[in-house]
């Protein structure tokens, strides 16, 4: 590659996320009411519009890059109210921001647009991308085919939403099971990848909608103990691992080499109150 490409290239790469993002029209911000996590959920609606109660930055963040809350190589620290202060967000999406008939992953594409958008805006996020080469793990049918059950619900009715029903979404519980009502592909692997030891990919293939519902596996990677804590006994003990559980759906982890983009936040910025 010439000196005058490289260059070319970097200048592309180093770009505020505001060049690549659509706007919402109109953004509300708030500290959030209940800072109780138990209180958090996030949607997307048909239109593009955003709702959002108790949720950190990161989760933000996770949502519109495609990257890990937990800590990821393809994430840089960020400081620590990006993880801990919540926020009440409702975000309106400009008018035919998404045209009803779009593919699934047109309608994911755009929705992230306008929450990159809404980060550099409101959060004075300026975000440096990389494609850097890494081993990861891909995500691949198992030679037996996949064994997975389609969902009863229609991508036309299935809209972003935390909640225990809400479509691409999992519900939680020891040893993170996979249990949903209405995922895909690339929801497994943005889920999974909180807990495995390399990024995952999906080179599945597969489109459409999955129910799913596994028993919890060991994660491969946990956070570090509080300094002089008293070892506890391990809660996932007798649980299987995750190529076993994924084995049960007709998937596998194939560890490879990949190029993905790594992401350094070299601005951030809590949002001025509304």
């Amino acid at each position: 590659m010439s000196v005058f490409r490289q260059v070319f290239v970097t200048l592309l790469l180093v770009l505020p996320a505001v060049v690549q993002a659509q706007a919402f029209a109109t953004i509300t911000i708030k500290p959030a009411r209940s800072s109780d996590s138990r209180n958090a959920r996030v949607q997307v609606l048909a239109n593009g519009d955003l709702i959002a109660s108790a949720v950190p930055v990161i989760r933000l963040l996770s949502d519109a890059y495609d990257v890990p809350v937990n800590t990821s190589p393809r994430l840089s620290p960020l400081p620590d109210w990006t993880l801990s202060e919540k926020y009440d967000i409702e975000a309106k999406a400009p008018a035919n921001a998404i045209p009803s008939g779009l593919p699934d992953s047109e309608v994911r594409s755009r929705n992230q647009q306008m929450l990159r958008g809404l980060l550099a805006d409101r959060f004075g996020l300026v975000m440096r991308v990389e494609n850097k080469t890494m081993s990861v793990y891909a995500l691949t049918i198992a030679s037996g085919g996949p064994k997975l059950q389609k969902s009863v619900i229609a991508a036309k009715d299935c809209t972003f939403d935390t909640v225990p029903e809400g479509c691409h979404n999992f519900v939680g519980g020891l040893g993170h099971p996979l249990i949903a009502k209405a995922i895909d592909m690339d929801d497994v692997v943005h889920y999974i990848g909180n807990w495995t030891d390399l990024p995952v990919v999906n080179r599945t293939a597969l489109s459409g909608l999955f129910t799913v519902n596994t028993e919890g596996w060991v994660p491969m990677r946990l956070p570090p103990p509080p300094p002089n804590a008293t070892p506890a006994a391990d809660p996932f003990a007798g649980l299987p691992t995750l190529f076993t559980v994924l084995g049960k759906l007709g998937l596998e982890l194939k560890r490879q080499e990949d190029i993905l983009p790594v992401y350094t936040a070299e601005h951030i910025e809590r949002p001025a109150d509304n």
